[in-house]
């Protein structure tokens, strides 16, 4: 996907150089932690200092210096994505900002609704965008979508706004859900999304050269 969650970060603009952080550590090569996220680092023989990090397709990538040596990159690894994980939840909306989003959604897309949600929250949930549960009118959308475009978490609220009318995937429901604006191009997203994850799954990805 060519939208990266707009994650990118210059190392040369918030972190000293390289040779800098190598001296204040241990001469002896670090073990990379094995709890990071999925992530992939990429050489790039154009680039002499600056080191960026990005999510793409829900993978964190990190590209360095073709020239950095192996313990340079496992010492950078850790910074560059908790730099990409703090930004991220800078951009994290409140529940009240969700809620808000969900009523203008209703009011453009869904005038003729007379249900409107109790509460929309973001959930931890690695195996589906958003749930709805009709009884009590909760929304919860996947916390993996901090971050992601604006287009993306609204066709996900709107998604689960329309389950409190139509609770299955029928004929009715795709009729509400056709009416989002940018259905297609964040169902691309997603789709771009998923297929990221996988390939990535969790740990280290092998390093690529360009």
């Amino acid at each position: 996907m060519v939208d990266n969650f707009e994650q990118e970060i210059l190392f040369g603009d918030l972190l000293p150089p390289v040779a800098q952080i190598s001296k204040r550590r241990s001469q002896n090569t670090p073990a990379l932690p094995t709890d990071l996220p999925a992530h992939r680092v990429i050489r790039k023989e154009r680039r002499r200092r600056s080191i960026s990090a990005f999510r793409q397709g829900g993978v964190i990538e990190i590209h360095i210096p073709a020239k950095m040596s192996r313990r340079q990159e496992i010492e950078i690894i850790p910074e560059m994505i908790a730099m990409v994980l703090r930004r991220e939840a800078r951009s994290r909306k409140t529940d009240s900002q969700l809620m808000q989003i969900g009523l203008e959604l209703l009011e453009k897309y869904l005038p003729e609704a007379q249900v409107k949600p109790a509460s929309i929250n973001w959930r931890n949930m690695s195996e589906r965008w958003g749930s709805c549960t009709t009884v009590d009118r909760t929304i919860r959308i996947s916390d993996r979508l901090i971050g992601a475009p604006q287009y993306v978490l609204d066709y996900i609220i709107f998604h689960e706004l329309i389950h409190l009318i139509v609770p299955g995937h029928d004929q009715n429901f795709y009729s509400y859900l056709n009416r989002f604006t940018d259905q297609g191009k964040a169902e691309a997203f997603l789709e771009g999304f998923e297929l990221g994850s996988q390939s990535g799954g969790s740990g280290v990805i092998p390093a690529v050269n360009i």
